[in-house]
């Protein structure tokens, strides 16, 4: 049968090639781009609603991107920036502080974000005010450190890598509530006010069209050479190429042709 010729190790192994890259758009790579458009639909509505909803009292509303009011005092001896930051795509640091509620817990606070100066150094900012204070900020789900980064001391701030209540809490010897608030504008210690995200959906949908598109195709690729292969006159049925010759093997010909000719 000629489907004997596509077992050729050079044709198995090119279909393998295929066949796991397609598998990859199908299961990885377009999977991963819904996602990343789920998130973001999730993100959008979460901002969206936060428009209208009026400020609650923390801890009598979950959810990210929910106004929320809160009354304590801030601890800046625990303050901490978070480094390697970008906001409208400029660099910049976040400020982090501490905060304890009337009833003695502790939230950590972004306070809004700095513009370092001479390119990596911190520059002077407000300290936050004491005594209590009344503040509106937004609930945000805090980050988780990669890796096994420790903990900065340069300019004389403490800094972190992630927005991550339990590193910050393990530097200053503080328990500090899961999650973290943002700080909006107006309210006491704000810094440079976070922006809030863009409520666009995208390209990810459109991305993961293309992954689905690219295995769909790669595919029907495969397909068509298989049929086209198979046919009288395929490529298969072509004569193995002459070995290719060394250069040894050229010189010694000549040498020969020239000994003839003498």
């Amino acid at each position: 049968m000629r489907l004997k010729l596509l077992l050729r190790p050079g044709w198995l192994l090119s279909a393998l090639v295929v066949v796991c890259f397609a598998m990859a758009c199908f299961t990885l790579l377009a999977p991963w781009q819904f996602q990343r458009h789920a998130d973001r639909k999730a993100t959008n509505a979460a901002v969206e609603a936060s428009f209208t909803a009026p400020p609650a009292p923390y801890g009598s509303v979950t959810g990210e991107w929910r106004r929320v009011t809160l009354t304590g005092t801030y601890l800046p001896e625990a303050e901490a920036l978070a480094r390697l930051r970008t906001v409208q795509g400029v660099a910049a640091f976040e400020v982090l502080t501490p905060f304890r509620l009337t009833d003695g817990s502790v939230v950590l606070v972004d306070r809004g974000f700095i513009r370092p100066v001479e390119g990596v150094r911190v520059p002077p900012f407000a300290a936050a005010p004491t005594g209590q204070v009344d503040l509106t900020a937004r609930l945000r789900a805090g980050e988780t450190q990669a890796g096994d980064r420790s903990i900065l001391q340069d300019d004389g701030h403490r800094q972190v890598y992630a927005i991550d209540p339990a590193v910050v809490g393990a530097a200053a010897n503080l328990d500090i509530r899961p999650g973290y608030l943002q700080l909006e504008a107006g309210s006491p210690g704000v810094l440079g006010a976070l922006p809030l995200p863009q409520l666009e959906a995208g390209p990810f949908l459109s991305y993961a069209l293309q992954w689905i598109a690219f295995g769909v195709m790669t595919l029907l690729g495969l397909l068509y050479f298989t049929w086209r292969e198979i046919q009288p006159g395929g490529v298969l049925d072509a004569p193995d190429k002459p070995r290719r010759r060394s250069v040894a093997e050229i010189l010694a010909e000549d040498e020969a042709r020239e000994r003839a000719a003498t």
